[in-house]
């Protein structure tokens, strides 16, 4: 077997949506998959051992944050970042472009790569399509990112042209930098709204012949309907035998939009990020737990989830740990939230293989009423 593979095992009917299994040097997981976001090294207030009874499959750090603390030196030390935090699974490390653009004040975006000041302290960085791979290189995980940049929306086509352009002679950079055989290194698709741009920027990035694909600059202050066109712009034009991940995306709608599109790979830090301000998904809808009308409420959470808050705890205790400010509603909560969209993928892939995606999503919006936001 060789060190990254993905191997398609099914085609919907009815839809895009596909199966498959990408295999790497720490284990096999199915897709599609939600991935946790464990931004530092850690899914926050959870355990690598809580992480792994959900059924995570693989966790993305990111590598921005990494390199600022505690230092990718100090990860390579430790003998990469699974060892370093004690996961065995597949890990997944973003370019850190998005938390560039994102995050830092004013940077200066050059041909080099992109001058800024640390978010931390304001000591001024600068970060390159070499110096991303190099970090990630570094940090070892088992996939990464090619370093782009991440546009905001709306912007002129203009700008989005000159963009496009500066991401492909990046992404060559940094696959000309890339020296470890054993990590995956995939291309980034931007484009912005434009159709043509998204439509270049593939092709062109397929040439260079990347392990996989990436759809980037979605969910950046879009509509839902333009975000859904971007992913349908460029995912017509990625090769079928690679894995397409859409960066970023975490509500139950777009995760359900994207596989019906044919995207096999999502992260977000949504789940985790609601979940600390006691808003949770659940199969009937989006709950507030710090509501008053949970107070006296015994009920499991959810009564058809399987994670282990629901199998143990009472909405009227978890009400009650967000009444008293107490962290392990945090983590009670956070571990619900990743296990209900990690389930709702496994339950997506059993459908798939059915023949009856569209029917499967079908059920979900009829039974579950989340608002406008999709959770």
């Amino acid at each position: 077997m060789k060190k990254f593979e993905f191997e398609l095992t099914h085609e919907s009917s009815d839809s895009k949506a596909r199966c498959g299994i990408i295999k790497t040097p720490h284990g096999s997981v199915e897709t599609p998959i939600f991935m946790p976001v464990g931004t530092l090294a850690t899914v926050k207030f959870l355990s690598v051992e809580e992480i792994k009874s959900i059924g995570s499959g693989i966790i993305l750090s990111n590598t921005y944050h990494l390199w600022l603390r505690p230092g990718s030196d100090v990860i390579k030390k430790a003998g990469g970042v699974h060892k370093f935090m004690n996961y065995d699974g597949p890990m997944l490390t973003d370019s850190g472009g998005f938390q560039v653009f994102s995050l830092a004040d004013n940077r200066k975006i050059k041909e080099e790569g992109v001058d800024f000041r640390s978010h931390l302290n304001g000591d001024k960085l600068f970060l390159s399509p070499e110096k991303s791979i190099q970090i990630q290189n570094e940090i070892g995980a088992d996939i990464i990112m090619s370093f782009d940049e991440c546009i905001p929306y709306p912007v002129t086509y203009e700008y989005a042209k000159d963009s496009v352009d500066r991401t492909l002679r990046w992404a060559k950079r940094g696959k000309d930098a890339h020296s470890r055989d054993d990590q995956a290194l995939f291309g980034i698709v931007q484009g912005g709204e434009f159709e043509d741009l998204r439509e270049y920027c593939a092709k062109e990035l397929i040439k260079m012949d990347f392990d996989g694909y990436s759809i980037g600059g979605t969910s950046v202050g879009e509509d839902k309907e333009t975000m859904y066109k971007m992913i349908d712009y460029s995912i017509k034009y990625l090769p079928i035998d690679k894995p397409r991940y859409l960066m970023g995306v975490g509500t139950v709608h777009d995760l359900l939009e994207g596989v019906k599109r044919g995207v096999d790979m999502f992260d977000c830090v949504l789940p985790t990020r609601i979940a600390r301000h006691g808003t949770l998904m659940t199969s009937q809808g989006r709950i507030n737990i710090k509501k008053n009308i949970y107070k006296e409420d015994f009920r499991p959470l959810d009564p058809n989830c399987d994670c282990y808050t629901c199998k143990n705890y009472t909405r009227a205790y978890l009400n009650h740990l967000y009444r008293c400010k107490e962290g392990l509603g945090d983590r009670l909560c956070s571990i619900h939230n990743l296990r209900f969209l990690i389930k709702l993928m496994e339950d997506a892939r059993s459908a798939i293989k059915e023949d009856r995606y569209n029917e499967f999503v079908e059920e979900i919006y009829s039974k579950s009423k989340f608002d406008e936001r999709g959770f």
